[in-house]
Order: C-alpha cells, then sequence, then structure tokens
C-alpha cells in the first residue's frame, strides 16, 4: 500500500514509518522542515513538504495514497495555552483528508487519546467519551467525525493513544515528571497516588497503526494501551530510587506550583482495557512495560549542557 503519514517524523511516527515499510508498505510522509524531510528520506519514506495547516498539501497527498495514518497535532500549541487552536487545525485536517478519501474504501487512521475517557474506571472501546464542548472534548469529537466518515465509504478507524507511549528517547510526560523530580528535589505524585494510567511502548503502539491500516474494520476503535494501568506511585517511585530523592504525596491545592502543565493530568485515573483490540486485530503487545522501561535507566540520563 501508498500510506500517506502526517506526524511522520514525531515520537510515535518515527516509529510508524520503519514499521510500515518492514511490513512492505511504500510510506509517503509530511514534513515541515528540511531536518524532518531528512530524517524520513533517511528511514526510506517519500517526502512532502508542508504542515496540517496547508490543507490542498494534505488533500493532494491523501488522494493520491491507498490510505492515511494522520498522528499529526500541534502540541507545542496545545501546551502553550492555546488547545482550542490546535484542535480547530486537527479538525480541519481531518475533515480535509475525509474528504479525499470519501466513498473510496480506503484506510484512514486517526490518532487520539484515552486519559479521562471514563475516569475511575476501566475504559473499553465500546465507551464514547463525552462531547460537551470543552477544549478537551474538541479532540473528541473530531474522532467522532472521522469514525462516521465509515458511512461515506471510508475505511476509517481511531487508535485512542495511552498518555504515555514511551521508550528510550522519549520527552513526553515520564521524561516531564523526570525534569520535575531534578527540579524539585523530590518526586512527588498526587493524593495517595494510586490513580492509575494505561501505557504502552511506542514499538507496540508502531504495529497496532499497522494493523489498523492494514485491517481494521470500517468504524472501528482501537486502544493502544498495552497495560491498563499504572499507579503514578509507582512510577513515582522507581523515579526517587534513580534519582535518589524522597517519594511524596503533593496536596490538590499545591499541584499546579509542583507539576506546572503537568498538574491537569496527572490527578487522572483513567485505566482501560485493551480486550477488544486484540480480539479484532490480533495485537499482542511484546515490549516492556512501563516501570521496567523506567528501571533501564535511560529517563535518568544527565541533561545535556548548555
Amino acid at each position: 500500500m501508498r500510506i500517506f503519514v502526517t506526524g511522520a517524523s514525531g515520537w510515535i511516527g518515527s516509529a510508524v514509518v520503519p514499521e510500515l515499510i518492514g511490513a512492505g508498505h511504500e510510506v509517503t510522509g509530511l514534513a515541515r522542515s528540511d531536518a524532518s524531510g531528512a530524517a524520513l528520506t533517511a528511514a526510506g519514506a517519500k517526502v512532502v513538504r508542508g504542515t496540517v495547516d496547508d490543507l490542498d498539501v494534505l488533500r493532494d497527498a491523501a488522494s493520491a495514497s491507498d490510505g492515511v495514518i494522520h498522528l499529526a497535532f500541534k502540541h507545542d500549541l496545545a501546551f502553550g495555552g492555546d488547545f482550542p487552536g490546535a484542535a480547530q487545525a486537527d479538525r480541519r485536517a481531518a475533515d480535509t483528508i475525509g474528504d479525499a478519501l470519501a466513498g473510496s474504501d480506503r484506510p484512514f487512521v486517526l490518532a487520539a487519546g484515552l486519559i479521562g475517557l471514563e475516569p475511575g474506571r476501566v475504559a473499553t472501546e465500546r465507551d464514547k467519551p463525552v462531547l460537551d464542548g470543552s477544549p478537551i472534548s474538541m479532540r473528541s469529537a473530531t474522532a467522532a467525525s472521522v469514525l462516521d466518515l465509515a458511512a461515506r465509504g471510508v475505511r476509517s478507524s481511531v487508535v485512542r493513544l495511552a498518555p504515555t507511549c514511551h521508550g528510550d528517547g522519549d520527552n513526553g510526560f515520564m521524561a516531564a515528571l523526570v525534569a520535575i523530580a531534578r527540579q524539585k528535589g523530590v518526586s512527588g505524585y498526587l493524593g495517595d497516588g494510586t490513580n492509575r494510567w494505561p501505557a504502552a511502548h511506542r514499538l507496540d503502539v508502531a504495529r497496532l497503526f499497522r494493523l489498523a491500516v492494514e485491517k481494521a474494520p470500517a468504524g472501528s476503535v482501537l486502544h493502544g494501551a498495552a497495560e491498563e494501568g499504572v499507579a503514578i506511585r509507582d512510577v513515582a517511585e522507581v523515579i526517587g530510587r534513580h534519582l535518589g530523592l524522597p517519594v511524596t504525596s503533593v496536596a490538590p491545592e499545591a499541584s499546579a506550583d509542583h507539576f506546572a502543565w503537568l498538574a491537569g493530568f496527572l490527578g487522572s485515573d483513567s485505566p482501560a482495557s485493551n480486550t477488544l483490540t486484540r480480539e479484532l486485530l490480533g495485537w499482542e503487545p511484546v515490549q516492556t512495560g512501563l516501570l521496567a522501561d523506567l528501571d533501564e535507566g535511560h529517563y535518568f540520563r544527565a541533561p545535556a549542557a548548555g
């Protein structure tokens, strides 16, 4: 298949591209910089220059493909304080790709999120997020619109990703927790720390995206969670042990000062099942779990000087 991938040089995309190529697919990746383009070329992919705001570029690349995996999201804009702006850009991009694929029965796989889906209980692929107009739910609304493309002749699917897709080189939530612990001199967690996050190694996630674009039925919801839920206190204890720091609870009223932008996510209790995903696609995660991956030590390398 000729597969167009947005976010192809990002943390997940840079694992998805070689996974696809290794399975015999031809990949074209969207690159917004020379460096991203060079990385894609080195990985064996073709390159289309542009961003998620270049709707004509997205339309043409999607039309020329046998399927699309949409991973790009303006995380810098979202975490810089304009999540609605990032979500709106994502919706425009998804709508453009969907229109280009309509009536073709070609696959369109969208990356979405798991955190906060069903707080306090194990979420399944059958659960639907609340679309209440809040900034976070704007991204869920985009996922719902992609699933609705099944009625327009698109083999659409949504991969809900665990909040931490971990591995060597990760600069996401786990790296942020390590950096905060170094800065504050303690490895913290909120409340009693029993709240759980689903987790998956990015190489397992890359395999799931390949399986989705190859054979997920139209309208499928998939869970990219290899582990149902890892207690945040357990994460904090591994971090504290590696950094030689005390492990302590942070009171909710002090969370914003201690954890900064991460405070709004860290207290979520969002375990998630992957049972239906494994049954549907035969996906079997085989990589290291989150706590074992943390124990491998790569998250604790000394920060680069300068």
